[in-house]
């Protein structure tokens, strides 16, 4: 080749190359979320596992703009009482709400810009996706029976609101303050002045507004629907979009004032949705990935954004919130709500403490707080697992509370029986596990004590307060809830190598189907295969109750091999490989159970099919199962990486082959880098630091002095 053209080839390779990296440098983490991962419907059977009768209760996610754990999340509603409020199937938007979970509550403050003469019992709108639009920190529809393109984005505590009307059918905004996701029990809506509206809506809390509108206000009335009264407010047409300024507060009016005055003062629509697109950035760049495919960096993405939603802020800018008691009080933290402690302990609260330490040592301080005021510290939904939170949080040196304080808290809960605490408590301690009450044809949906996932619960959580108890010094409680914490034998039954119901007597629960799923009767939400090989602080000690480890491996086997019955149906009990349902959370630890017996491929093959299966499935935008506040997708995100918080009061990461090439993670000062070496899917080795580990484990500390680990694969 001449020197001229060997020179312009090279000339252009570097320019194609820098080019690259250009581009590569301007990609914006949040261009890669998509906000609407988990409003979709799952509606493949095969998928599913059975034919179902119902919407299966898929991702169960909102779409709408929030900031990272904010009280505002401001969302369409396109069905009361579903989960989020949205669901990607329907077509029309009843309403824009302010504040979300994904979970059949709150939705609260709805309002919906209309124009025309309003129909009380029939003003939602018809919509289409091709006219929708979704990022962090903002939302965007057009209302195709009002011509109306609807734009909303938030701060912490405020939503900003932005009409465009096209006709000239007046500019008017619907408050359907008698209707939220839970029963709304009383409501006000006032105007102060010609651009003022403040108000409260009283459900299972009480949320005060102050809105400030830019266009002045005609006149405001009450119209009867079929159901509920609506408000409706008129304005004055304006030359620019309507719009509507507002200030949250779980407080008072003035305190949503407040908030609106030092949130959004006078910024603009844009400065608004720019500054809430740039705490997004700033949050997902915690993790920086190469590597992969577009859809995993999509989905890794969208995973981590929906990982940081929940637990929700309730403080305002002035520092006070409403406590426990219904005192206004103003303390040295944000307040926050209570956490999913059921579903998220396992891996999105760890996750949280990870990237957002601040954040996570708020939000037991809220607890703590909680505690004090009613004696114990909090629980959600079933077993006690904020002892596995805040145990973890103390070992990985999350440690910005009082720490002695949630102790004292912890330990009345694992000591006091109380419904607000752990239900059956001294039959645990007495008979070493919760009993099963005989019921006649038992069904899905039999309630009763769930005892043998309670038994299983108590028992880990006993071992995550000894923990605690020994880090504190307190020998002799730690020693005392050790032992407990091997309860989780008493409810194993040899005969099945499964755990099972016990009556009373100590008898085995006749008649017994390992395969049929219960919501509250011998397992929550699972049936046995999904319960049995909980026991994430004693797997050894689990394996020692089957007669070798090739009799153990063999019975994880069947749990991902038997099929499952499509005669067994449950609402959230869905998405299977084998027994193992990777639509719930009971089980979501059990495909590293095949460590234990030195068989990591096993492991690896069912962790890559449920990543590249079970998200982003159907047209894309769907989960096989529940988000629960973040804990499907922080699944996502910690085994992407290469990290899994098997048990998450340890301080300790299972290592797993990585989606990506690399990955640095921002903890605290300190940036941590996994890389993965080779294609291979079986690990040879893992070194992290100088030093070579010599098993598939790194703890925390590890992780932070080694500040590199790298995982060596080689192919099966």
């Amino acid at each position: 080749m001449p020197i001229a053209r060997l020179l312009f080839a090279t000339t252009a390779a570097i320019l194609v190359a820098m080019t690259a990296n250009s581009l590569r440098a301007q990609q914006r983490l949040v261009d890669y979320v998509d906000p609407f991962l988990g409003t979709a419907p799952l509606t493949n059977v095969k998928d599913i596992g059975f034919e179902p009768p119902w919407r299966v209760w898929a991702g169960l996610t909102f779409p709408g703009a929030s900031r990272p754990n904010a009280m505002v999340q401001l969302s369409p509603m396109t069905e009361y009482r579903s989960g989020a409020g949205y669901e990607y199937e329907d077509d029309e938007i009843l309403s824009f709400t302010h504040t979300n979970k994904g979970h059949w509550n709150l939705c609260y403050l709805p309002m919906l810009p209309v124009a025309g003469e309003v129909n009380p019992r029939d003003f939602a709108s018809k919509f289409s996706h091709e006219r929708e639009e979704a990022h962090p920190g903002y939302y965007r529809v057009h209302l195709d029976r009002y011509d109306i393109d609807a734009e909303v984005t938030v701060t912490a505590r405020c939503g900003l609101h932005r009409y465009k009307y096209a006709n000239e059918g007046g500019e008017a905004v619907v408050f359907d303050l008698a209707i939220s996701n839970e029963r709304v029990r009383d409501w006000k809506l006032d105007q102060p002045d010609e651009h003022t509206l403040t108000g409260h809506q009283s459900a299972h809390e009480k949320v005060y507004f102050y809105a400030v509108a830019n266009h002045a206000i005609d006149k405001v009335e009450t119209l009867r629907g079929r159901r509920r009264p609506v408000s409706v407010v008129h304005f004055h047409e304006g030359a620019e979009p309507l719009e509507i300024r507002i200030g949250l507060s779980f407080v008072s009016v003035e305190n949503a004032k407040l908030n609106l005055e030092e949130e959004l003062a006078d910024k603009s629509f844009d400065e608004v949705r720019d500054e809430a697109a740039a705490e997004w950035e700033a949050l997902l760049s915690h993790i920086e990935v190469e590597g992969g495919t577009e859809r995993q960096r999509g989905l890794f993405y969208s995973c981590l954004y929906r990982s940081f939603l929940w637990p929700a802020l309730r403080s305002d800018v002035n520092g006070e919130f409403t406590d426990e008691g219904g005192r206004v009080v103003k303390k040295d933290f944000a307040y926050y709500t209570i956490p999913s402690l059921w579903d998220d302990y396992r891996n999105k609260l760890v996750l949280l403490a990870m990237l957002t330490p601040k954040v996570a040592e708020d939000v037991i301080q809220s607890m703590i707080d909680r505690g004090e005021a009613t004696g114990f510290m909090p629980t959600f939904f079933h077993g006690d697992h904020a002892a596995a939170f805040i145990t973890g949080c103390y070992r990985r040196g999350v440690r910005g509370y009082d720490v002695q304080k949630a102790y004292v808290l912890l330990l009345k809960n694992a000591t006091e029986e109380s419904r607000r605490a752990r239900p059956h408590l001294a039959e645990y301690i007495e008979k070493g596990y919760v009993s099963t009450p005989e019921v006649e044809s038992p069904v899905v949906e039999t309630k009763a004590k769930a005892g043998v996932t309670k038994t299983l619960e108590y028992a880990y959580d006993d071992y995550a307060l000894a923990l605690l108890a020994r880090d504190l010094g307190h020998e002799d409680v730690a020693d005392d809830l050790m032992k407990r914490a091997g309860n989780y034998a008493n409810v194993f039954d040899a005969s099945t190598g499964l755990m099972r119901g016990r009556k009373a007597d100590g008898s085995w629960v006749e008649p017994f189907d390992a395969e049929y799923p219960y919501y509250e009767y011998l397992y929550r939400e699972a049936n046995a295969w999904q319960s049995s090989f909980f026991a994430p602080h004693d797997t050894e000690g689990l394996i020692a109750l089957y007669p070798s480890k090739q009799a153990f491996e063999e019975q994880l086997d069947r749990l991902f091999s038997i099929p499952w019955n499509p005669a067994h149906i449950a609402m959230n009990v869905n998405s299977f490989i084998g027994q193992y349902c990777h639509g719930n959370q009971p089980d979501h630890g059990f495909p590293y159970l095949y460590y234990w017996v030195g068989k990591q491929e096993k492991t690896q093959a069912i962790l890559d099919e449920i990543m590249d299966r079970f998200y982003g499935m159907d047209d894309g935008r769907t989960l096989c199962g529940m988000d629960d506040a973040g804990e499907m997708s922080s699944w996502y995100v910690f085994n992407a990486i290469g990290l899994y918080t098997y048990s998450p009061a340890d301080e300790d990461y299972l290592v797993c082959v990585p989606v990506f090439d690399e990955a640095r993670i921002q903890i605290g000062e300190v940036e941590i880098t996994v890389v993965r070496e080779g294609q291979g899917r079986r690990i040879e080795s893992v070194t992290c630091g100088n030093e070579r580990l010599q098993g598939l484990s790194v703890s925390h500390q590890e992780l932070v002095d080694g500040k590199r680990i790298v995982i060596r694969t080689i192919p099966e």
